[in-house]
């Protein structure tokens, strides 16, 4: 998505590529951090067979140029696991606590990312806001210090009420997001 989003605020798209430039930044995204990238095939299958390997690969080295090959952008699940280190780190941490809360807030980041309102929030916001109400619906007795995110209290409250509004909406998809576990300690979805 970060791929996609700076290579569209740099270069205009035709709507005919937009499929073709989706794969692209897709396979880009998977070279960078899985083990296994799907290969040129498999993604032009996606595509009905619509682009030819020739066009995925000069798509590749176009959006590789315009990023200037700068890939590595902090991304929600970055800020997730940091601010979820940085509670583990406090006197008192309850690690279980902080698991769970980092399972749920992880789900409910997942379904901002469908959510073209959650574009406006930076990726740290997110994070902490997803923590933050992670911990508010689940009752924990040692929430993490929202604090650390370095935002106004007023901002986090905002962010917060838009991500519980999108749960309240979404609750069985995020429920199928969770592992079973804690899927089973959120009775309210």
């Amino acid at each position: 998505v970060n791929i996609l989003d700076r290579f569209l605020a740099t270069t205009p798209v035709a709507a005919d590529c937009f499929q073709l430039l989706g794969v692209t930044a897709l396979l880009i995204a998977c070279k960078q951090v899985e083990v296994h990238a799907p290969s040129v095939k498999e993604l032009l299958a996606l595509c009905c067979d619509a682009f030819t390997r020739q066009q995925l690969r000069n798509l590749e080295c176009i959006v590789l140029h315009r990023l200037d090959f700068d890939l590595a952008a902090p991304t929600v699940s970055f800020f997730l696991e940091h601010f979820s280190q940085v509670r583990l780190e406090a006197r008192g941490a309850d690690a279980g606590e902080a698991a769970d809360a980092r399972s749920l807030a992880a789900g409910v980041a997942e379904l901002s990312l469908a959510d073209y309102a959650f574009t406006k929030y930076a990726p740290s916001l997110l994070a902490a806001s997803s923590l933050g109400l992670a911990d508010r619906l689940l009752r924990h007795r040692s929430p993490l210090d929202l604090r650390v995110s370095g935002y106004t209290e007023e901002l986090l409250r905002d962010c917060m009420d838009q991500l519980q509004l999108l749960v309240s909406l979404n609750g069985r998809s995020l429920s199928l997001l969770l592992p079973s576990e804690v899927a089973q300690k959120c009775p309210w979805l």
